[in-house]
């Protein structure tokens, strides 16, 4: 069924963006199941699909990288659907993580977490589509060709939504500096 294939450059290709995406999409997997394992079963999945592809050692590397997150979420909205739920991250264990190395006073501490706060509600009231935007272009610094790539949209509309989405939280946290 399968074309044969040179086993050196698909496995060599294929190692290589293991080690430099595999991490990435794990985090993106672990936040998207309800296990650790059930993360690494789906970027076993990926990884097998990408080796058994015919033409994924063919692509240029960046072509490469946008199948493997759109293969990634793809597989990750079917385990969805398998279990009928979504497993998300606490924002706090997040931040807990962003902040680890600053110092802060106690009072600029809470002044931060204040903000968190406030962020947090506002990326609440985002459409999922919106939210998912920002956490690939700023959770897993892909540009937007690569997440348009995943979600099926063109480079244009990507922009176009993250740029509506960014003035969207720019103004929501002037108006709510204002108020105070």
């Amino acid at each position: 069924m399968h074309q044969q294939r040179d086993q050196k450059t698909t496995g060599a290709s294929t190692d290589a963006l293991f080690e430099c995406y595999g991490t990435p999409l794990f985090t993106y997997l672990r936040q998207h199941t309800r296990t650790r394992e059930d993360a690494e079963d789906i970027l076993l999945d990926v990884f097998i699909a990408a080796m058994e592809d015919a033409h994924f050692a063919s692509l240029a590397e960046p072509v490469q990288v946008a199948w493997l997150w759109r293969v990634t979420r793809n597989k990750s909205i079917d385990a969805f659907r398998k279990i009928g739920g979504r497993h998300n991250i606490p924002l706090e264990h997040i931040t807990n993580t962003l902040y680890a190395n600053e110092v802060h006073d106690p009072e600029q501490a809470a002044l931060q977490l204040d903000k968190i706060a406030q962020l947090k509600d506002i990326l609440d009231t985002l459409p999922a589509q919106q939210q998912e935007i920002l956490w690939l272009r700023f959770g897993y610094n892909l540009r937007s060709p690569e997440i348009a790539s995943i979600l099926g949209k063109t480079d244009l509309a990507v922009r176009a939504m993250l740029s509506r989405t960014m003035n969207f939280l720019r103004k929501s946290q002037f108006i709510g500096e204002r108020e105070e």
